[in-house]
């Protein structure tokens, strides 16, 4: 029923531009919670990316409102929430969420690396020298007693990270969510299904980051590290996917006058990206082989494989609702007598060209934080002095010979 719609429902307000808003957004909280399980919780087994996922986090973050900029087209006017503040307004408040979050990441990210930081600046010479005394901020000292207190400001900043990272994505949730108008968003479980899909996503977003940047350094990847990726995905998968299916079955078993408009889109307008991509290679299938990548009587090599495979299955099963959420929520006519049409674009604005160098942006820009700030030099407790990696130089380590 595409043509029972009012007029201003033929075009899709909300483009691929806000699909990648909530998905980006999400890699953030999820990247940034595995972070704190280290730092916070002791989660030893983190260790190895306890400091590539904070950078991971950060940089993502410095990409997060581009998609909503990008949309608003005058991007002068995102500055109004600033100067004009309306406390009460959901959407105001990302404004505020997000600058909060961006200075803790940021002041967690320098209070790590200070050690680092100052050795770089008293072993390099010209201008990285000049550049990473200006990175210190003045702060050189790094006796024992002052990188104690590091540490313990690293911890009170991620415990307070962990709330914000969950306020950061859940809200996002919840502003679709309360828009009550809408059979497919309007529901109360909206902002956790939205948090834990954000935890998934990050989690197999460093998955990934990790196989990638061990095979560029030619260096074996922590098999207790992956495993432990492994079962955090596996659970915050299962969690997310049990609420996301009692939510439809919430809408079925009450069978309200809205349910058959929600039945005809799950069924007849979002069957591929919902039934297939989402639930079928992004929810089903990992939650067979991520199982069968902990089970000890398979060599190393195929439980990381099916660990990968998994991880790159659930990211694409994670932007798929994003889609389903953002896009499918408005297929629906607010007369509940039929279905508007997206159009797929290419080049133009909001298309998939655009969209695609969004998304690669935060990979770019990670890849140069790699060259400032090495993340696998060490943990919380500095860099170490025999490594081979040195800033603005990432040289290529020899291959381990054994593995954990």
């Amino acid at each position: 029923m595409p043509f029972y719609v009012f007029p201003n429902e033929i075009e899709v307000n909300w483009g691929l531009f806000i699909v990648l808003y909530p998905y980006i957004t999400g890699l953030v909280a999820g990247a940034f919670i595995v972070s704190s399980l280290y730092h916070v919780f002791g989660k030893s087994e983190l260790k190895p990316l306890s400091r590539l996922s904070l950078i991971t986090a950060l940089a993502f973050l410095f990409v997060a409102p581009m998609p909503l900029l990008a949309h608003l087209g005058q991007l002068f006017r995102a500055f109004n929430i600033m100067f004009t503040p309306h406390l009460t307004s959901a959407m105001a408040g990302f404004g505020f969420i997000y600058s909060f979050y961006l200075i803790l990441c940021l002041l967690e990210t320098w209070f790590i690396y200070r050690e680092d930081i100052v050795h770089y600046a008293s072993t390099s010479k010209g201008f990285t020298k000049v550049f990473y005394n200006i990175l210190s901020l003045g702060a050189k000292d790094i006796s024992p007693t002052a990188l104690n207190t590091d540490h313990k400001v690293v911890s009170i900043l991620a415990a307070i990270g962990i709330p914000s990272a969950c306020f950061l994505h859940g809200y996002v949730g919840f502003i679709f969510g309360s828009i009550k108008a809408n059979p497919w968003w309007s529901t109360p479980l909206m902002p956790v299904i939205f948090l834990l899909s954000a935890i998934v996503s990050g989690i197999a977003l460093l998955i990934l980051i990790y196989r990638v940047s061990s095979w560029l350094r030619r260096q074996e990847m922590d098999l207790p590290c992956l495993m432990s990726l492994n079962r955090y995905l596996w659970v915050f998968l299962l969690l997310a996917s049990v609420l996301e299916l009692l939510e439809v079955l919430h809408m079925g078993y009450e069978s309200k006058e809205e349910w058959d408009m929600v039945r005809g889109l799950l069924t007849n307008e979002i069957p591929v990206t919902y039934l297939g991509v989402q639930m079928g290679f992004g929810v089903l299938i990992p939650l067979v082989l991520l199982p069968f990548g902990r089970w000890r009587r398979l060599s190393a090599g195929i439980r990381q494989l099916l660990t990968i495979i998994s991880g790159a299955l659930v990211l694409i099963g994670v932007l798929a609702m994003r889609f389903n959420v953002v896009i499918g929520g408005q297929l629906i006519s607010k007369s509940l007598a039929g279905y508007a049409q997206f159009h797929w674009r290419l080049f133009s604005n909001e298309g998939i060209i655009p969209s695609l160098f969004i998304l690669s942006l935060p990979l770019l820009i990670l890849s140069a934080m790699v060259r400032v700030l090495p993340p696998w030099m060490g943990g919380a407790e500095g860099p170490k002095k025999d490594s081979m990696v040195t800033p603005f130089n990432i040289k290529l380590q020899p291959k381990a010979s054994g593995n954990k």
